[in-house]
Parts: structure tokens; C-alpha cells; sequence
């Protein structure tokens, strides 16, 4: 199931039906690679975040928490090195207009045949009709694609003709495809800057600006702009692209009012924003997207067993949540791949139905963020043992800046790991002895948005007021139930099935008779009947166990 390709549509489908995921203002037509997280959504976000603080920080002495601002000093960029060069060469598709990063692209072989791939028939007849009129090809229409493009040399793709060996016209192309149609008719790449800005202050600097254009009309192009660049930077703010930052602007603050010894980590969880739209792979890589990121500060010389310890302790978490553990793996960057910062550095990967891709890094650091931040503020950003003998100069008491292993994961993109790991197709029987199928999430019970459905089988003779204290027991007791009394019986499972509730309890007519309701496990479609009063203690201990055997 998990290699259909079709899955992704299949997915997004029942996650817009069932309340996971929204298009950002769709009623206004929607925004690219903005989401909203509707009530199941933000549910499943919530308790996977909680998991990861649960394990990250409370059930550790040597880790301890931060709640940073987004928007902090525009000097903090400058010191981190964003300002200068947190771009990307980006290229646009001349055709669809998809925008997409040069060095992720799909590279295709000598002699291989391209087919551009469109999202349906009218597409397919739009986009001939714009290479038709922009490049003056035909290329054939087969359904949703068009062909008649064949790579000549890695530069270079020619237009053949139906039955034709050689090529009718050619033209260049960089050596690689639009990921999401394939399509070898690019632009150029440009760098972007990835960081949103904006201003801070009541002043609009629009005036300022209008201004100087105004008295200066006379600049050439590239003075006006670097003019205007300065007004503008007197008040410019970035939203932060990443949380990371902050723990190591904080630094000496969380480890002197902690008292916290090396080796120690920071965490924090939080949003970041970078100024790139795409729209594959759904919400894999969106501009606003929420971060897990820990910074583990170590003695210089043992960056080597952290980066080691922390790579396995990330990967087994994912793991523990998953139906299908052997998707998840990790994989060592090469040396040209690193960041100018790190020495060493490893993706933890999710198989995706397009392939293995990227769901958390674990970097190592070195020292160079605190040093950077300690150059340009002037703090003391180091940190002293009382113990350790100076290597230096052989005597007791090292002062050294600490070096970093970073795991940093996307809560947003963990969302979607988790929906497609849940998301399975079976075959049953329906109550008249039919095959049909049924979609279930198998969402870990510790993630699933609640955790049991209360259903009275029919809306009178005083079954609603059972379901409903029955509610109020299992929330008292910490557990999120949901009651629920529209449609019948059976499509009421299959609707608490495709939104990964792991137990239903119904209650029917004899439950006022023997005080007993019939429990339902999503899995297996196993019943049994239990009592009503340990009804709340039963579902606490079937959790306990599933719990249990996915640690």
C-alpha cells in the first residue's frame, strides 16, 4: 500500500473529509505552501509535540527548555551568517511556474524519453497550447501527458517528431527536470532570500523611501537600490527561520540559572518561517512549519559519541510510533553536502511514497554558532570546568566554547510521516456478508487525536445520558473521548476507523439491563462486552498495553 504513488492524493483527500488539514484561506481561493491544522490536525500536532518534549525534556535531568521570540536583533542574523547567505538557487518551471530548489531536482539520462506530467486532461491541453506558442513544438497529448521530448546530451533535449529519429528543433536545459511535471523548460537559477522580513516600529519606512526616490531621481539603478536598502534596514525584523538561534543567543542564561553542567541541551519547539512556495509533496515543505530542535552543548573532542548516541536515540523515537519501524533509517551527509558549520551530520529519513526523504537532521555543530555570536556581541560565550585539566597549559580548570550536536525535526512534516505510516486499506465483510473495503488510520494510540468514541446505538430511552456521562468520566480522567450519536452504527466505526480512534464503546438497549457496553478495538474489529463503571479503567490499561509494546 505504502508504495502506491497514489497515496498522497488518497491521504490528502481524507485529511480535508476528516478534519487534519485545510488549505490556508481556501474560501479566498487558498495560499501556496500555507496549511491550517483543523480540529483532528491540530490534535495529532499537539500530542506529537507533547511526546517529543516528554522524551526530550522530562524524562531527562541533563536537557532543560526554552520559549524564544520569533522575532529577535536583525544582529542575530547577521552573526549566524542568514543575512549573507540564507538563500537558495531556486528555479521557476517556464510552463507551470512551479518554483523549486536546483540542487533537489530530478536528473535525467542520455536517450531517456521525457514526458511531461500534468494533474489532469485540461491541464495537458493548456500546457501544450504554452510550449506550443512559447517555443513553437507540438509536443502529442496521451491523456494527462505530453510527449515527443528526448534528452540529447546532458544539456540539451530535442523535440522528435512521431515516428522521426532525429530532432526537429532542440533546446538547452541545465541538466535537470521540475520535480513535480518533469518538464525541461526552465528559467535560469536566482538566489532568494529565504527569511521573511518586515518592520518594527510605528514609522512606516514606505515614506522614507518615497522620499528619497522622490529627491534622487536622477541614481542609476543599482544606487537606488542599495539606497533604499539602508532605509529599509534601519527598521528591518526577520521572522526567524529556525529556533535554533535562540538557544545559542541564551546560552549562559539557561546554564547559570540552571546550574547546568556540560554535557547539557536546550530545547525549544516552536514556529519558523522561510520564504520559498512549493506546492509537491503537500505539506513536506511549507513557508510557516513547526521545528523540534535540541542544542546538546559537549566537551570539544567527544562530538564524535554524542553525534552517535543522538542519531540512535532519534531514530528508535520515531520508530516507537510507527507501524512499519523498517521505513525509517538515517543516512551520513558526504563531505560535500556539509554545512560550512558542521563536521559531521546525519538525516534520519522516512521512506515516502516518492522515495526516502529527509525527516530530522543530527548535526554537529562544532563550535562555530557561539563563537560567531560571542565575535559579534562581545559576550563571553564559554563555559568553565573546575575539574578538567587545561590542555593547553596542563592546569586544572578549562575554560572552553562548547561544542554543539543538533537534532532538529519538523513537527509538520512528523505530522505527515505519521498520517502516511497510518494509512491502510483492508478488505472486509459488511453486515450482509459483502466484500468491501475499509480505511482505517492506525494511528499510535498516544498520537490518535482521542483515544475512544462513546456511541449510543440509538438517540432516545435514555442512551444519549449514559454516553454522556460516560464522556465526562473518561475526561476527568485525562483520556479525550468524543461522543457521538449521528448516523448508524456501522458507519459511525468506519468514520471513528479513518480518524484513528483505537477503541469505540457502544451502548444499546440492554446496557440499562446488565449496566454493560460493547468495547470495539480499531485493528482488530474485535467486541467484547464490559461493564460500565471499569469501563475507563479497561481503556486505560488496553492504552497502557499498546503503549507498551510499541516502546
Amino acid at each position: 500500500m505504502h508504495d502506491d504513488k497514489k497515496i498522497m492524493d488518497k491521504i490528502i483527500s481524507l485529511a480535508k473529509q476528516r478534519g487534519f488539514i485545510f488549505q490556508s484561506s481556501e474560501i479566498y481561493g487558498g495560499l501556496k505552501s500555507a496549511y491550517d491544522y483543523g480540529p483532528l490536525g491540530v490534535e495529532l500536532k499537539r500530542n506529537l509535540m507533547n511526546e517529543w518534549w516528554r522524551s526530550m525534556v522530562h524524562e531527562r535531568e541533563d536537557v532543560t527548555g526554552l520559549d524564544a521570540s520569533i522575532i529577535m536583533h536583525p544582529k542575530v542574523w547577521e552573526a549566524s551568517g542568514h543575512l549573507a547567505g540564507f538563500s537558495d538557487p531556486l528555479v521557476d518551471c517556464l510552463i507551470s511556474k512551479e518554483r523549486f530548489r536546483a540542487d533537489k531536482a530530478p536528473i535525467p539520462k542520455v536517450g531517456d524519453e521525457i514526458d511531461i506530467i500534468c494533474a489532469d486532461k485540461g491541464q495537458a491541453k493548456e500546457y501544450q497550447n504554452t510550449i506550443e506558442k512559447r517555443f513553437n513544438i507540438l509536443l502529442k497529448r496521451d491523456g494527462k501527458l505530453l510527449r515527443g521530448l528526448k534528452i540529447i546530451d546532458k544539456n540539451k533535449v530535442g523535440f522528435f517528431e512521431e515516428n522521426k529519429q532525429t530532432p526537429s528543433e532542440t533546446f538547452d536545459f541545465p541538466g535537470y527536470l521540475s520535480p513535480t511535471f518533469n518538464s525541461p523548460f526552465l528559467s535560469d537559477e536566482k538566489q532568494f532570500n529565504l527569511m521573511f522580513r518586515s518592520q518594527i516600529g510605528s514609522v512606516d519606512a514606505l515614506g522614507d523611501i518615497a522620499n528619497f526616490v522622490f529627491d534622487n531621481k536622477d541614481l542609476d539603478k543599482e544606487s537606488m537600490k542599495k539606497a533604499i536598502e539602508k532605509i529599509v534596514k534601519d527598521s528591518a525584523v526577520y521572522l526567524r527561520p529556525e529556533t535554533a538561534q535562540a538557544m545559542f543567543v541564551q546560552f549562559l542564561n539557561c546554564q547559570q540559572t540552571m546550574s547546568m553542567k556540560i554535557p547539557f541541551g536546550i530545547a525549544q519547539m516552536g514556529k519558523s518561517f522561510r520564504n520559498e512556495i512549493t506546492t509537491e509533496h503537500y505539506i513536506f515543505r511549507s513557508c510557516e512549519f513547526e521545528q523540534m530542535e535540541m542544542e546538546f552543548f559537549v566537551e570539544p573532542g567527544t562530538q564524535k559519541e554524542w553525534l552517535k548516541y543522538w542519531r540512535d536515540k532519534r531514530l528508535n523515537w520515531w520508530q516507537s510510533f510507527s507501524n512499519y519501524p523498517e521505513n525509517f533509517t538515517y543516512r551520513k551527509h558526504e563531505k560535500d553536502e556539509l554545512a560550512h558549520y558542521a563536521d559531521a551530520c546525519y538525516d534520519i529519513e522516512y521512506k515516502y511514497p516518492w522515495g526516502y526523504d529527509e525527516l530530522e537532521g543530527v548535526a554537529s555543530r562544532t563550535d562555530y554558532d557561539l563563537k560567531k555570536h560571542a565575535e559579534h556581541s562581545g559576550a563571553k560565550l564559554s563555559y568553565f570546568d573546575q575539574q578538567k585539566e587545561d590542555p593547553d597549559t596542563g592546569k586544572i580548570g578549562w575554560r572552553y566554547t562548547p561544542y554543539v550536536i543538533e537534532p532538529a525535526a519538523g513537527a509538520t512534516r512528523g505530522l505527515l510521516v505519521y498520517l502516511i505510516d497510518a494509512y491502510h486499506e483492508e478488505n472486509v465483510k459488511d453486515a450482509k456478508g459483502n466484500d468491501t473495503t475499509r480505511v482505517v488510520m492506525k494511528i499510535h494510540p498516544k498520537l490518535a487525536p482521542f483515544k475512544v468514541a462513546i456511541l449510543p446505538l440509538i438517540k432516545k430511552d435514555g442512551l444519549p445520558e449514559i454516553g454522556r456521562a460516560l464522556v465526562k468520566k473518561f475526561l476527568k480522567n485525562g483520556i479525550n473521548a468524543r461522543y457521538d450519536e449521528q448516523h448508524a452504527i456501522g458507519k459511525r466505526y468506519r468514520r471513528h476507523d479513518e480518524v484513528g480512534t483505537p477503541y469505540c464503546l457502544t451502548i444499546d438497549g440492554e446496557s440499562k439491563v446488565d449496566n454493560c457496553i460493547t468495547i470495539r478495538d480499531r485493528d482488530t474489529m474485535k467486541q467484547e462486552r464490559i461493564s460500565i463503571d471499569d469501563a475507563v479503567e479497561i481503556v486505560k490499561e488496553k492504552l497502557s498495553k499498546s503503549i507498551s509494546n510499541n516502546s
